[in-house]
């Protein structure tokens, strides 16, 4: 009998201490976290990349995010979009899959800056920041995944705000899976921010984001 309460307490001790980091998280970002019609202006959204089809296409979760960020630029809560995303293999491009998907979205192709090392959300804040020279910053993902990325992102060193698209009326077991998951990844999450290790490639800084801006300017000049 003693022996099943030691295991249950222990099995205990460990749930608390699986849902600390995710509780921590969802604590000290929700004063940040916003649905998409309450996002307020920030120049740059950040949209994370979330996978591309066999056939070339985004994922339903990435489709979405994606029609999120241009309804952000459509109504002028945001200046330029930064799509950063996968392209570690020949024959997978998520960066130029989001790109392709805004553009016939209707925002113009000046407006996108193109991230081809966003191989983790970690990597895709700091090189937001770092590489891009982006300071404030939405950062567009899902709502379960959205706590994580706002943390990481200002970790990174950005001013930033996040819109979570709940897509659970279109992709309900996607979205059970992606908080299932968050559970390890808050955990990883933590560690990257105490010890922030380098991006797998960072490289010299590019100036996309800021010409994506300048273009805003000189549109709304002319």
């Amino acid at each position: 009998m003693r022996r099943g309460w030691v295991v249950a307490g222990a099995m205990l001790l460990l749930c608390a201490a699986l849902a600390a980091p995710i509780g921590w998280l969802h604590l000290t970002t929700a004063a940040d976290r916003y649905t998409l019609g309450e996002a307020p202006e920030r120049p740059v959204a950040l949209v994370l990349g979330a996978g591309v089809t066999p056939e070339g296409e985004p994922t339903r979760l990435l489709e979405r995010r994606l029609e999120a960020a241009a309804e952000l630029y459509r109504s002028g809560r945001v200046e330029a979009l930064l799509v950063s995303g996968d392209n570690s293999q020949e024959h997978y491009n998520e960066t130029e899959v989001m790109y392709d998907y805004l553009v016939a979205a209707g925002v113009p192709a000046v407006k996108i800056a193109r991230d081809y090392a966003g191989f983790s959300t970690w990597e895709s804040c700091v090189r937001a920041r770092a590489v891009f020279g982006v300071e404030s910053v939405t950062v567009v993902t899902q709502t379960f995944h959205l706590p994580r990325a706002v943390a990481l992102c200002r970790a990174a060193g950005l001013e930033v705000v996040g819109v979570g698209d709940p897509a659970w009326e279109d992709r309900a077991p996607a979205m059970l899976y992606g908080y299932a998951r968050e559970v390890p990844a808050s955990v990883k999450a933590l560690f990257d921010m105490v010890v922030q290790p380098e991006p797998t490639f960072l490289g010299p800084q590019e100036t996309a984001v800021e010409e994506a801006l300048a273009a805003e300017r000189s549109d709304e000049a002319g």
